[in-house]
């Protein structure tokens, strides 16, 4: 049995955690970040991590940062044997990758050394990937580059969004987690070194990026699409007002029309000129309303011949 300290945020970690508390191992800590505001009254709301290590009755830990000794000496009195991190989004600190007697393991959403960094799932989607997975690491001090303990692979499906990558990736952590602590010294002794010549690199989501540009061919904004579900969500405009657009498929089209111009829709699909191709929008969101299916946007407003985007 270990005593393990477990560190993570977001619902990616939950599995993990789940799987060590039925397990025999003993979990003396959960670190995880600090309540955030969220919501329109803007109250403070604990991560997914936080309610259910609560709910277990399971001891919370959330500084700040890691950096101070205060933070350091408050982990060593936990006396871990390992620590395992899930999207915790805290840099540890060299003298916190050493506190555990044999180290910090992380499982991290893809397959190193490819996408290392924070937003793997999406840029997984971003770059048309066939294939992603689960990556189960010895930590060191640098960006996701430590031995690989073990890993697990799936293929990505056609029409997935990055919240349905998301949700076939992180059971795969709990399996390879709980193999590894099963005889943690010897998975550890055979852990192999990643090739840094073919690293590629998942830099951190932001909302202006998600901004749709029509000149673009459509399968790259399908891509899009697909990988900012459920956020920063792809968005463009319509009359100076924002439109966010959940879900789209491919959809035939020889039409000559400008990149943004709205061709047809009906029921199943908005049709939108491309650079390239044509795109067919079957849910969005007008700004202020919910979330809509094509279907119900027809009844709010006809947008043949509307044009998408700027000006």
């Amino acid at each position: 049995m270990l005593d393990i300290v477990y560190a993570g945020t977001p619902e990616f970690a939950l599995p993990a955690l789940a799987a060590l508390c039925a397990s025999d191992h003993r979990v003396v800590a959960v670190y995880t970040q600090p309540d955030r505001p969220a919501g329109r009254g803007r109250k403070l709301q604990p991560s997914p991590v936080k309610a259910f290590a609560v709910e277990q009755g399971l001891t919370v830990v959330q500084p700040p940062e890691l950096g101070s000794r205060e933070a350091q000496r408050a982990l060593a009195g936990f006396a871990p044997d390992v620590m395992v991190v899930a999207a915790y989004g805290l840099l540890l600190p060299p003298d916190v990758l050493a506190t555990p007697r044999h180290g910090c393991i992380n499982i991290h959403a893809s397959l190193l050394p490819r996408w290392r960094g924070a937003s793997p799932i999406q840029h997984a989607i971003l770059a048309g990937d066939p294939v992603s997975g689960v990556t189960l690491m010895k930590m060191d001090a640098g960006l996701d580059t430590g031995a690989m303990i073990a890993r697990a692979e799936i293929a990505i499906e056609a029409d997935w969004s990055a919240a349905e990558l998301h949700d076939a990736l992180a059971p795969l952590g709990a399996g390879l987690l709980l193999d590894a602590l099963d005889d943690l010294p010897g998975a550890l002794a055979s852990a192999q070194a990643q090739d840094d010549s073919r690293a590629t690199y998942a830099p951190r989501l932001d909302k202006q990026q998600a901004e749709i540009d029509w000149r673009k061919d459509a399968p790259t904004l399908l891509r899009e699409i697909r990988a900012y579900h459920p956020w920063p969500v792809s968005f463009t405009w319509l009359d100076d007002a924002g439109l966010r657009l959940w879900r789209a498929r491919p959809a035939p089209g020889g039409e000559t029309a400008a990149p943004g111009e709205v061709i047809a829709h009906d029921a199943d699909g908005i049709r939108v000129a491309c650079g390239e191709g044509v795109l067919s929008i079957t849910e969005l969101q007008f700004a202020g309303r919910r979330r809509c299916s094509a279907g119900d946007a027809l009844n709010a407003r006809n947008l043949t011949g509307c044009r998408l985007g700027r000006g």
